[in-house]
């Protein structure tokens, strides 16, 4: 059985409520989950100058450069380790940046 536009957009909304709280708890890790909705922006049903999401889109354009998700694994020891502090400074960049947009993705689409 085939998912509908609607369910489509929904479950997508969900999984942004759902990376959101996780952003918010620690459970996901900031950047990667700033990426992941980023990632969902066009999948939301949204306009694509939503600022909740555009936001995440800022994030992922200024952390582009840094090792993150699955791709670490890719990197060198020395390499993770010279990025470090730049990722925790960033963290604490995009955290300040975008904190009430994870809120209020989660205050938007909760059921």
């Amino acid at each position: 059985m085939s998912m509908s536009h609607e369910e489509y957009i929904q479950k997508q909304r969900n999984r942004a409520v759902t990376v959101s709280r996780g952003m918010l708890d620690g459970s996901i890790h900031y950047l990667e989950g700033a990426l992941e909705l980023s990632s969902l922006r066009f999948e939301v049903g949204l306009p694509k100058n939503d600022s909740d999401f555009l936001a995440f889109t800022a994030v992922a354009s200024e952390i582009d450069h840094l090792p993150l998700g699955p791709a670490r694994q890719y990197w060198s020891q020395e390499a993770l380790n010279k990025h470090e502090l730049e990722i925790e400074q960033s963290i604490n960049w995009a955290k300040e940046f975008s904190l009430s947009n994870c809120k209020s993705i989660i205050e938007r689409f909760s059921a």
